[in-house]
């Protein structure tokens, strides 16, 4: 009889014990829960591109932030959310058209692609500016075409030591942790646009 007494002690503690730890458990993750929802309502802009590193060497994305003839360009790229796809890993070769580029581009432009309802038609024109790969401007002359981001292919011409990349100009290269920024004096339109 004692033994059976024992038993249901034990039992009837270790059913206790399992009641306490799962309400534990469950308020954790409600805690949980409630915290992450709350992050992600404050937070709109996540992912690597919004992470801060004092040390790393700057990305694609730090190269045209941090040049002031590329506002417009920094201002498309947030626009079309493409962001964290200029900071991965890579390499990337980014073709980056000045604001001076986007200004000679038809009147209404520009504006008209920084409108939400059109943020599809600017990432493809956007993709059409990034390659894989490292390549200086030296080595581009290798090339007669380039894949693009958008699946789309590029011609490049050489005239002299000019480079040319879907007509664009290369005026600068800049290298940097992820790839390499060439600088271009045109915005380049895929095929389609």
């Amino acid at each position: 009889m004692k033994v059976i007494t024992k038993i249901k002690v034990f039992l009837g503690s270790f059913l206790v014990l399992c009641i306490l730890t799962s309400c534990k458990n469950e308020a954790k993750t409600e805690t949980t829960a409630t915290t992450n929802v709350e992050t992600q309502k404050s937070d709109k802009k996540q992912g690597q591109a919004f992470l801060k590193d004092d040390e790393a060497q700057p990305n694609v994305l730090d190269i045209a932030i941090g040049s002031k003839d590329h506002t417009t360009l920094v201002a498309a790229v947030q626009a079309a959310e493409l962001e964290n796809a200029l900071v991965n890993a890579g390499p990337l070769m980014v073709f980056a058209p000045t604001n001076a580029a986007f200004d000679a581009l038809p009147e209404g432009t520009v504006e008209n692609l920084l409108k939400p309802e059109n943020k599809a038609s600017l990432a493809n024109i956007l993709q059409y500016h990034v390659t894989p790969g490292k390549y200086s401007k030296d080595f581009l002359k290798k090339f007669k075409k380039l894949g693009q981001a958008n699946n789309q292919n590029v011609q490049v011409e050489v005239q002299g030591d000019d480079v040319f990349v879907g007509g664009a100009k290369i005026i600068a290269s800049v290298p940097c942790g992820n790839g390499i920024v060439h600088v271009v004096d045109k915005v380049m339109l895929p095929p389609s646009e």
